[in-house]
Formats: structure tokens, C-alpha cells, sequence
């Protein structure tokens, strides 16, 4: 779909779009060709797209997919999808709040995010997904910049924080592109990037230490400022703290942000103790 297409359809269903809802539609060929390599599709692949709009993606995911499942939370654009793809069996649509779905539907191991999430929910999509206990293989996602920068961080970066942790615990980034405003209608205020997470082969952790890591990451960058010994302490023994740190050399004085995701992983195995059902590389941490 061209943006003249776009342009033609808001027109004549006199449609105007939703600033909260984030209506910023991909029009860019080239662009929306580049997410869909990112994503290496193949016939037997499930795609999950949120928040489809006028469908311009959800056309070539159809067309490169087996399966396509586009949750839109705009009736008006869902009835319009439900018109457009009437005769593609492959795509399935869905009205619904995306988020909330993702929350209720945890089972997304075999499929493949594939989406130009709403700005105002994408960070919590993507840590909910990442957080499913049956994870998607890979995601490739739009996103305000900022946001993806977060993703994309290591310890010591400006951007480097919780939802760069809860991420990369699961997935590990490939790579992103930024996509400029003028390949959105209406151009949104903010710069855009597309990333690519892949889902790690390996485990960092076992399922029932997640809870603990999740806590500790949390914990460690509530009050950034502070050191994380400090923090940690709201939670854990001083004791066993000090054992900890002083076991995996890092300095009392440290803040979270200059801890390594692999550092946050074993402090979290030190804290906890052996587990039964550990991943064979968490003794190599």
C-alpha cells in the first residue's frame, strides 16, 4: 500500500487517526521490505504482528509466511483489515488489545514477532513476550529510537538499564536500522529504529531462578544513583551480599549500570544457591 493509497482511504471514510493509539502507519516500500527480510521468513513460519493499521506490512507477511496473526485495537481499522485480507486465509485478525492478549496467551514458541509496535506499549509487549515461558524465535520490532537503544545496550551506556536486562536475558540483538519520519503517515515527532532479537539458544538462567533475576535487576536500578550493594540489601542478607560480591569481584561500590548482564546472572546463581534444574553454562559464569 502507497501512501497515496493510505491518503485515498483516511479520506473517504473521513477517518481521522488516534495520537494515543500511535496511528504513525509505514508506508516506505523499501522499509517495509527491510523488516520482512530481517525477519528471514519462510512458508512454515507463524508471524504475530501488533497493531497492523492500513496493512501495508501485514501484505508482504502474507506473502512470505505460513501463518499471520494481526491484533488491531482500532475497530475501524480492524473492519477494514477483515475487508482487505477477506480472501487471504493465511492472516488472521483479531480485535483486540494486544497487550492484554499477549498477558492471557503465553505460548509464542513457535512463531516470530514481526511488527511497527504502538510507541505507548512497546517496551511492555516485548518484556512480556520475553518473559512468556514459551518465547518467540525471533522479533523484529519498530520502535521509537530511544526505546531501541535501550534494547540494544551494553553495561555502561546511557541507555543501559531494566528493560535492556529483562530483554537480553532471552534475547540476544543482531542488529537495527533507523527508519527516518517521512516513511511514516503522519511523520511521527520522534525518530524510529527497527530491531532484531534473537531468541537465545541457551538459557542464562533456569525458569524458577527468572523471579529472583528479575527482582535484582530491579531492585539494583530503582534509585540509579545509589549502590546497588546498598539497594540489594531491601531484599537479601548482608552476609550473604558481601559473600556474593566479594566471590565475583565487584566492588562494593558499584552501581548497576556498570554491571555486565553475565554479572547480573551470577550474582543472581550466588544469591540463590545451587538449582537442580540449572542451565549446564551458569557454572561457567
Amino acid at each position: 500500500m502507497k501512501l497515496s493509497e493510505m491518503k485515498q482511504v483516511l479520506t473517504e471514510r473521513e477517518w481521522k487517526l488516534t495520537k494515543s493509539l500511535g496511528q504513525n502507519f509505514l508506508h516506505d516500500q523499501n522499509q517495509l521490505r527491510r523488516i520482512v527480510a530481517a525477519a528471514e521468513l519462510g512458508p512454515a513460519d507463524k508471524v504475530l504482528e501488533i497493531g497492523p493499521g492500513l496493512g501495508p506490512l501485514t501484505e508482504l507477511l502474507a506473502a512470505s509466511a505460513g501463518e499471520v496473526l494481526a491484533i488491531e485495537k482500532d475497530r475501524r481499522l480492524f473492519e477494514f483489515l477483515q475487508e482487505k485480507f477477506s480472501s487471504a486465509p493465511q492472516v488472521k485478525l483479531l480485535h483486540d488489545d494486544a497487550l492484554r492478549y499477549v498477558e492471557r496467551n503465553r505460548d509464542w514458541a513457535d512463531w516470530k514477532l514481526v511488527a511497527n509496535l504502538p510507541y505507548s506499549v512497546a517496551s511492555p509487549i516485548l518484556v512480556e513476550l520475553a518473559q512468556s515461558s514459551k518465547r518467540p524465535e525471533r522479533m523484529v520490532a519498530t520502535l521509537q529510537r530511544e526505546v531501541a537503544q535501550r534494547l540494544m545496550a551494553q553495561a555502561d551506556d546511557d541507555d543501559y538499564g531494566v528493560l535492556t536486562l529483562l530483554v537480553q536475558h532471552d534475547y540476544e540483538p543482531l542488529g537495527n536500522f533507523k527508519i527516518p519520519a517521512a516513511c511514516f503517515f503522519p511523520a511521527p515527532e520522534v525518530d524510529s529504529m527497527c530491531v532484531v532479537l534473537q531468541h537465545r539458544v541457551r538459557p542464562l538462567l533456569a525458569e524458577e531462578q527468572r523471579a529472583a533475576f528479575v527482582k535484582i535487576v530491579k531492585r539494583a536500578f530503582s534509585q540509579r544513583r545509589k549502590m546497588m550493594l546498598k539497594l540489594l540489601k531491601e531484599d537479601w542478607e548482608a552476609d550473604k551480599l558481601a559473600g556474593a560480591f566479594g566471590e565475583l569481584r565487584i566492588p562494593a561500590q558499584e552501581r548497576a549500570e556498570k554491571l555486565s548482564l553475565e554479572k547480573f546472572v551470577a550474582l543472581t546463581v550466588k544469591l540463590l544457591g545451587p538449582t537442580i534444574n540449572a542451565p549446564e553454562n551458569e557454572r561457567k559464569l
